[in-house]
């Protein structure tokens, strides 16, 4: 092995998860393994991956995992992985076609879907109806 090759495997993210004074979820460094390892979803569900939000606040103060704990549960942001393949598809209920599609960052309800832990963090399985918006950039909306 070289010496490139070493730098390389070490400059390599090993997970989504990055710098918490950063975006914590960078969503372009999702591994596919573990992409391909979350539930596929059944029916009219869809899996969201919380917004963790910052370890440290603007004035540079480091929050409480306990806080940050919180707002992981509390969050009504997220990033759709995957969609079931019957989200969407009731004509009568969604006319306009689809709220939203793998990618997008969104709003919920503040304790919707049913959650569980995979390796970095939480996970949602929501309701296709219960999408609020769609939204740009997670930061924008401020948990209270």
């Amino acid at each position: 092995m070289t010496d490139t090759a070493t730098a390389e495997q070490m400059e390599a993210p090993s997970t989504p998860w990055v710098n918490p004074t950063e975006r914590v979820l960078d969503p372009s460094l999702i591994d596919k393994s573990l992409k391909e390892r979350i539930p596929y979803p059944t029916g009219w569900r869809i899996v969201v991956l919380p917004y963790k939000g910052k370890e440290k606040t603007s004035g540079g103060v480091y929050l409480p995992d306990q806080v940050i704990d919180n707002n992981e549960v509390s969050t009504t942001v997220g990033y759709v992985l995957k969609v079931g393949d019957l989200a969407y598809k009731d004509k009568q209920k969604f006319p306009t076609g689809p709220w939203c599609k793998e990618g997008d960052w969104i709003m919920f309800a503040r304790y919707a879907g049913s959650r569980f832990k995979i390796e970095g963090g939480e996970v949602r399985i929501l309701n296709d109806d219960e999408i609020l918006a769609t939204i740009l950039d997670p930061e924008d909306v401020i948990n209270i």
